[in-house]
């Protein structure tokens, strides 16, 4: 059976990945400096006049023939350039893009300290880092739709976690982020309606609305069937395994299958024994690192625009479809869905496309291409430790 170690950090895989991100954040800068909109202004600030050159008698803001040049006027041009012109970079904004990092940053450690409590603090602080950093190198290099999760059992493996127990370890911690999602969605709609979770540039998006139903439906599904394998049936997980491992294709590691089915059965069992307190901690642990990975975005919006405590809310509400889009990327990490639903779900905070292209820059910048570049640096010196 080949090394999935291996076959997921090969060498083509990580500069695939590279190249991938680095060009189409490349392709959305060169796109925004060289983009030109036409905004509204008040008080005949601007240097545009609507003339109707189209002849349709509306205003087409994405058609320069229909302004006219005139000393003072109601519309001007925007581009990515002016936009950065006019942003204030104040102590305050700088702050908040500080704290966008700190919140990068704690994200990861709520992971370390949620990892240490499921291993029994068997790992050390030291090795967490390793495994959360190769964690999140593998989702980074992954398409959305498959995630990190598949090699982190293998990971946890080289970390001297026995494959079952490792295995269960993923599932639980699979379980617990689908809680939160579960979690989370009951309680963004106490304060929000609806038709403001779903609304795009003005309009309720029905297709988005079913589209996020159907895809909580899902991870509904996915949690209860967890929750099974992990506190009602330990043997569901082994018998799916076997399921799986009976395609032609794989077949001959059956065997293989077998033993990592009975290694689960016993860690799922010693898990269903812990104390109410112990999930609490690990559930907590879950909450703090998710809702630390979406104040990014708060924090960065916070630095160019004000927003209310309201608003925030309806920011982490957005943020939840924003996942979703993310989830089922055929992309690594998500590259270029990210960036676009970024700006889509986000226009309702301003009326500058450009300045929305500049934060969605900016917040992959902090929030996927570090683990890139950590990943590539550890991985050769953790691949060594542990050979």
């Amino acid at each position: 059976m080949s090394n999935p170690l291996q076959s997921a950090f090969k060498n083509y895989k990580i500069i695939l990945a590279l190249f991938i991100g680095l060009s189409i954040s490349g392709y959305m800068i060169y796109r925004a400096f060289s983009e030109v909109k036409i905004i509204k202004v008040e008080h005949n600030s601007g240097n545009l006049k609507w003339v109707d050159g189209n002849h349709n008698n509306h205003v087409d803001l994405n058609d320069l023939s229909d302004f006219k040049k005139v000393k003072t006027g109601n519309y001007q041009k925007q581009t990515l350039r002016t936009t950065l012109q006019e942003v204030t970079w104040s102590k305050t904004a700088v702050l908040w893009i500080f704290v966008a990092i700190l919140f990068t940053v704690g994200r990861d450690l709520f992971y370390m300290i949620r990892i240490r409590l499921l291993t029994k603090k068997k790992l050390t602080w030291k090795s967490s880092f390793f495994v959360i950093m190769l964690w999140e190198f593998a989702s980074a290099l992954s398409p959305g739709v498959v995630g990190g999760a598949a090699v982190a059992m293998f990971i946890l493996n080289r970390e001297t976690i026995p494959m079952g127990k490792a295995t269960a370890i993923v599932i639980v911690t699979a379980f617990m982020d689908n809680l939160f999602y579960i979690v989370m969605i009951p309680l963004v709609f106490v304060f929000l309606r609806n038709t403001e979770v779903f609304n795009i540039n003005g309009d309720t998006s029905v297709a988005l609305t079913l589209w996020f139903w159907g895809g909580f439906t899902i991870i509904l599904l996915v949690c209860t069937f967890l929750y099974v394998s992990l506190f009602w049936r330990p043997k569901l997980a082994g018998e799916v395994l076997l399921l799986l491992f009976s395609l032609p294709f794989i077949k001959r590691w059956k065997f293989v299958a077998r033993e990592w089915g009975k290694d689960i059965e016993i860690a799922a069992k010693q898990f269903k024994n812990e104390s109410s307190g112990f999930w609490w901690k690990v559930f907590g642990s879950t909450v703090a690192s998710w809702l630390s990975r979406y104040l990014v975005i708060n924090a960065l919006l916070q630095a160019f625009i004000s927003l209310s405590v309201i608003d925030h809310v309806h920011v982490l509400a957005k943020q939840l479809i924003l996942w979703l889009f993310m989830l089922v990327s055929p992309t690594p990490g998500g590259s270029g869905i990210a960036e676009y639903a970024f700006g889509e779900l986000l226009s309702d905070f301003t009326s500058s496309a450009m300045l929305l292209v500049a934060l969605a820059i900016l917040w992959r910048l902090i929030s996927y291409f570090p683990y890139l570049v950590i990943g590539s640096i550890l991985l050769p010196v953790w691949l060594r430790k542990n050979r």
